[in-house]
């Protein structure tokens, strides 16, 4: 046997030995997580991740934020235009009948529908941030701290895990810590 055909088999082998470890990974990383998913889920629907009415969700987290915040009755105006400017838009509608109708669409004209969709949700983040920052000029450097860590992405308000897709702001993201 030549040199070069030992040193593939010693790739092959060293190849072999990784793939079946992380094989043997992945068995363990299973039967945990199948283990502990009753516990888990129970959870996340006490937690509000699943089921449920998104619009009752969002109150239940608007509410939890603005008893946090403390706001003053000076800013009461301002924590009601943002939180208005951040409510659902529309329904999201029959997604199976979106998809059929995109089905029968040609390429051009559905990447023409994927951009009039993402020029609507840019226009519609603009339209947040600009109730946002609105409404984060009002508040003192205290209650912007709790703001921060509160919302999405913050200290507290992360994303924790989970189908994200392309949601955007406080309106996909109801459960802060």
């Amino acid at each position: 046997m030549n040199a070069s055909m030992t040193t593939l088999r010693k790739n092959l082998i060293i190849a072999m030995s990784v793939l079946g470890m992380g094989a043997a990974s992945l068995t363990v990383h299973a039967q945990e997580a199948a283990a502990s998913a009753p516990a888990a889920s129970t959870k996340m629907q006490h937690e509000g991740h699943r089921g449920g009415n998104p619009a009752e969700r969002m109150a239940k987290y608007q509410a939890r934020l603005h008893d946090k915040l403390k706001l003053t009755a000076a800013q009461e105006p301002a924590w009601a235009t943002f939180t208005a400017a951040n409510a659902p838009k529309k329904p999201m509608g029959d997604w199976k009948a979106k998809r059929e109708a995109m089905a029968k669409l040609s390429a051009p004209e559905r990447m023409e529908q994927w951009i009039a969709m993402s020029k609507e949700r840019i226009a519609n983040q603009e339209s947040r941030l600009a109730s946002l920052k609105t409404f984060y000029a009002v508040l003192t450097p205290e209650q912007k701290k709790v703001f921060d860590d509160s919302v999405p992405g913050g200290k507290h308000g992360g994303h924790r895990g989970g189908h994200r897709g392309a949601h955007d702001g406080m309106q996909q993201h109801p459960k802060a810590g």
